[in-house]
């Protein structure tokens, strides 16, 4: 039987996706977003999609369900930002805390931004920590990148797994794949030279690395770009121009550095290709940069299954 899921801020879904590919079936997913909600509908009809704010939300009616898990905004934390983390009104990580209370789920799933790392952020980690403690939960944090589970970028991120006590001993965080992650040309050729675009097969050579982590922007940002100066320069290294997002693939006789199309971005991001995105070029590509790479969510959910099997197995054991 499929091991019982809620997901929070549940994005485009690319945790959710992660998780689902895990073995964990999704009884509620929560999301503000209209068009990310609409893309979570678009792609599993099935899947119980709460639109709204966190803050209303209760999970009281899934008591017992083995997995909540979700990434909560990540600006208070962000380096690009000002860090308020606690004192910035986008931070959820106590409705996570409220809602873990209410459905005591078996182990706990939240990923958010590097910057939660910091220094300055130690006691609030410690705090966050001490809360599940009281409510029976052994937390761990762990950096954990990308490109180490076959994402073509970088893409470091705070992984947070709590588990109950029973349970966390047998949680082990996911190894490192043993080959590289593709280079981006490696991942994105055959799109690039879908419409046959002549230079093709020389970008696939310039673009020989894995990409810089793809940012997704606020909704105070103007349009879909890869990112603030630094990043950009990045992306031109590679050959790739990072001042917007391309509506199709270079032409036969194009000339120049090429733009990512949203089909390439979500590809980056580690989404199979029939993952569909709602809404225009800007909300969609927000959507994509934002999102929790699936293949990370998938290796982290591997070691969760693993963990709750193990002592289900064992109580069970002890019951004969």
């Amino acid at each position: 039987m499929a091991l019982t899921s809620i997901e929070i801020c549940a994005g485009a879904g690319g945790q959710a996706l992660g998780l689902e590919q895990a073995g964990f079936e999704h009884v509620s997913l929560v999301e503000l977003d209209a068009a990310a909600c609409q893309t979570l509908r678009i792609n599993r009809n099935h899947w119980h999609v709460t639109e709204g704010d966190l803050r209303h939300y209760s999970a009281k009616k899934w008591k017992g369900v083995e997995l909540l898990a979700g990434g909560v905004p990540c600006p208070p934390f962000s380096r690009a930002g000002k860090q308020l983390g606690s004192e910035d009104e986008r931070n959820l990580f106590p409705e996570a805390i409220r809602l873990v209370s209410e459905c005591r789920p078996h182990a706990v799933m939240l990923e958010n931004v590097r910057g939660l790392l910091d220094s300055v952020f130690d006691g609030y980690r410690a705090k966050i920590i001490s809360d599940l403690k009281k409510l029976g939960y052994i937390a761990e944090w762990r950096l954990l990148n990308a490109s180490d589970f076959g994402v073509p970028q970088l893409r470091p991120r705070v992984v947070f797994v709590a588990l109950k006590k029973g349970i966390a001993e047998y949680f082990h965080w996911p190894p490192a794949q043993a080959s590289p992650a593709p280079t981006v040309g490696e991942a994105l050729f055959d799109l690039m030279a879908a419409n046959g675009w002549h230079g093709a097969r020389q970008w696939r050579e310039r673009a020989c690395d894995i990409a810089p982590t793809l940012v997704g922007g606020s909704k105070k940002h103007g349009g879909p770009d890869l990112g603030p100066t630094r990043a950009k320069k990045a992306w031109a290294s590679i050959g790739v121009d990072g001042m917007g997002i391309a509506d199709v693939a270079p032409e036969k006789d194009f000339i120049g550095m090429p733009r990512l199309t949203i089909r390439m971005t979500a590809r980056i991001q580690g989404f199979p290709d029939d993952w569909q995105f709602s809404g225009k070029k800007t909300a969609a590509y927000r959507q994509v940069g934002n999102a929790f790479p699936p293949p990370v969510a998938h290796a982290v959910g591997m070691q969760i299954q693993a963990a709750l099997n193990a002592a289900a197995k064992l109580k069970l054991k002890r019951a004969y």
